[in-house]
């Protein structure tokens, strides 16, 4: 996975072997997660599978569950190191520009593998308690640090930062409305179905905030 402005192939030679044995610790975490159970897959099975260290596991992931989430978390990661390089323009809505640094996020996952991980790992979130509150956790952590960055990048005029954070939170949204419509896709969609699913969430926002409700026909409730 791809998340520096760096080509993988242009790091120097120690770089590359850190970032295929990290890729390959995901690789085969996933497969065997899927395959076995996640509670039923040691972390000894894994650095077995991968013939590696615990310590270097640990020198690339916190947990069972760091390394099962990583591919959200490392596109994440993208959105929070193009958040830090976009260069701001005046008068500019924040949430179009949280929008399009999220793409651009996506569209730096180039690794041909990158969609079938993230389905395998959304799979698993679904049906891993554990894994599931972990990415709780990791969104909460990281729309933290997205409002951080923008607080000291952007003049907001005083806004309150309850407003800049329902912004970040109208993001994210979008982004699991876009992921379920893209896991609900048949066969192997890429990561540019991926794009074009949330292109289409972030236009239903507007629509979202006029949405008006009727009764549906039938008797009142007493």
């Amino acid at each position: 996975m791809t998340t520096t402005a760096v080509p993988a192939d242009q790091l120097p030679l120690r770089e590359r072997k850190k970032l295929r044995t990290r890729r390959a610790l995901v690789d085969t975490a996933l497969e065997l997660f899927t395959e076995r159970g996640f509670e039923a897959t040691t972390l000894d099975d894994l650095c077995a599978a991968v013939e590696v260290s615990k310590r270097t596991f640990f020198r690339n992931f916190g947990s069972k569950e760091d390394v099962a989430l990583t591919p959200t978390q490392d596109m994440w990661a993208a959105f929070l190191d193009e958040l830090e390089r976009w260069e701001p323009g005046a008068g500019r809505p924040v949430i179009e520009v949280v929008q399009d640094c999220l793409l651009a996020a996506v569209g730096r996952m180039t690794d041909d593998g990158w969609a079938r991980q993230v389905r395998l790992s959304e799979r698993l979130a679904a049906r891993t308690p554990s894994v599931g509150a972990y990415g709780l956790h990791f969104c909460d952590r990281t729309t933290r640090e997205a409002l951080a960055i923008l607080r000291r990048r952007l003049d907001l005029g005083g806004v309150d930062d309850l407003r800049t954070r329902l912004v970040l939170d109208m993001l994210v949204g979008a982004w699991h409305g876009a992921l379920e419509s893209w896991t609900a896709m048949p066969g192997e969609p890429t990561s540019a179905d991926l794009a074009a699913c949330l292109r289409e969430a972030f236009a239903a926002i507007p629509g979202c905030l006029t949405l008006t409700a009727a009764p549906k026909d039938g008797p009142a409730a007493p």
